[in-house]
């Protein structure tokens, strides 16, 4: 394990790039970097990942938000709900700098941070919101995204007024949801449950692709 205050290599970060498939610019590179240390740092204060580690920020973090990057496709936006630190959304605004992106969260110390990180990181794809999801209104996206946010039907319920017409909901989940997909309502479509492979991370990863049913 890496000393816990010791910086990220750029070295560390391309060899799980390599592992995903993907290829980045330098510059996209350095601002991931650039969060990782960002989040460290806040988080002394502000507590907004349990993790302590600047690798396992790394890792469970960085790699784990770009392993859905072939997920967007071609869209044009997204919202991360319950963006917490920034997960998943800094890093895929990072990654693709083409796509709008909202991070809500109803924490104000959470959205202070990535308000402030957005700014440093001169990520001006993105827009940061504080206030519950399922007040929003009056805006769509491609994707709404969430990882760790709530339960798939809750999920899906509180943001559906967010669901652009051709859209779709992703959700980041660890092992395979079977009970979660059991309670969901039935004017939701799954279209896929897809195992990820998370590079140096060894515990069960799943993306969940749902849309509302046709009528």
């Amino acid at each position: 394990m890496k000393n816990m205050d010791e910086s990220i290599k750029r070295i560390d970060l391309q060899a799980g790039l390599s592992d995903l498939q993907l290829s980045l610019s330098e510059t996209a590179e350095l601002k991931l970097l650039q969060y990782i240390d960002l989040l460290y740092k806040w988080n002394q204060t502000y507590n907004l990942t349990a993790l302590r580690n600047k690798f396992q920020m790394l890792t469970h973090h960085i790699f784990d938000s770009l392993s859905i990057l072939k997920e967007l496709n071609d869209s044009k936006s997204l919202v991360d709900v319950g963006s917490g630190g920034g997960v998943p959304g800094i890093p895929i605004a990072i990654a693709r700098p083409d796509l709008k992106i909202m991070l809500v969260d109803s924490n104000s110390k959470k959205t202070t941070f990535l308000a402030q990180a957005v700014i440093e990181l001169g990520l001006s794809n993105v827009e940061v919101k504080q206030g519950r999801v399922e007040v929003l209104q009056g805006e769509e996206f491609d994707i709404v995204v969430s990882r760790a946010f709530a339960e798939l039907s809750d999920f899906v319920s509180i943001t559906k007024q967010l669901l652009s017409k051709e859209g779709y909901w992703l959700a980041m989940k660890g092992t395979y949801p079977y009970e979660e997909l059991s309670k969901l309502p039935d004017w939701v479509l799954v279209e896929e449950v897809k195992p990820v492979k998370v590079p140096q991370v060894n515990a069960e990863r799943h993306v969940v692709k749902m849309v509302p049913k046709k009528d």
